[in-house]
């Protein structure tokens, strides 16, 4: 299985001079922990984490320098400061941060988040970010790979595509919220939604594409309105 299986394809993203407010109402909107930064052909710059706002809140309530730092920095240090009060996607985010092409193995993409310590990873295509990688998409591709596929890879694809199609069309569910893994057939289904009613939908708008042979719903609920973890 390469990135484009088990990717999220929908992706939440801004530009360069999204202010950061919107920044962290996207964020808990969407329940999610970044967002990619692009420019205006979809080309990726930057990457903007939970972590990185969380900065500004600690920051702002701890001014003090290690005293060994002030000798060398005089106690000041201007990148530290356009980070922990900068007011743009630019100014805060991760710079040129670590990417993957869509046909780049699990096995990869595994090694990178390892070694780099980083919760996910966007998947560009021709440079253009066209989905991200989360550490979730990555064990539930992984815990798939031990079943042998009855499908080639591109017909697999082809009914992950329809069924995020399907489920973004017709049921009302943010398919930026949901991970849908295909393997020889055999569809799962991962993320959180609304309510009992979508998560049905879900598994109705999957057993209805072409070449699904099983469904495996394991979506959670979290309503409107509350946050995430």
């Amino acid at each position: 299985m390469q990135a484009i299986d088990i990717m999220t394809p929908k992706v939440v993203s801004v530009g360069p001079d999204t202010e950061v407010r919107d920044i962290a109402q996207l964020l808990l909107k969407h329940r999610i922990s970044a967002v990619p930064v692009v420019d205006k052909d979809r080309q990726l710059v930057g990457i903007v984490s939970e972590g990185d706002l969380m900065r500004r809140v600690k920051d702002e309530g701890d001014h003090r320098d290690a005293w060994w730092l002030s000798l060398f920095t005089g106690g000041k240090d201007a990148a530290d400061y356009v980070k922990s009060h900068g007011r743009k996607a630019h100014e805060v985010m991760t710079a040129n941060p670590l990417s993957v092409a869509e046909n780049t193995p699990l096995h990869t993409i595994a090694r990178m988040l390892e070694k780099h310590h980083i919760k996910r990873v966007p998947v560009l295509r021709d440079g253009k970010l066209v989905g991200i990688v989360s550490r979730a998409n990555l064990l539930q591709g992984i815990a798939n790979a031990a079943v042998a596929p009855t499908q080639s890879p591109t017909d697999d694809r082809q009914i992950r595509e329809a069924i995020l199609k399907e489920v973004e069309n017709n049921t009302g569910v943010q398919v930026e919220g949901i991970s849908v893994i295909v393997d020889g057939g055999a569809v799962e289904v991962w993320g959180l939604v609304e309510s009992h009613e979508q998560k049905q939908a879900v598994t109705v708008a999957a057993e209805n594409v072409p070449g699904v042979t099983k469904v495996e719903n394991h979506l959670g609920m979290m309503p409107r309105g509350v946050g995430y973890m």
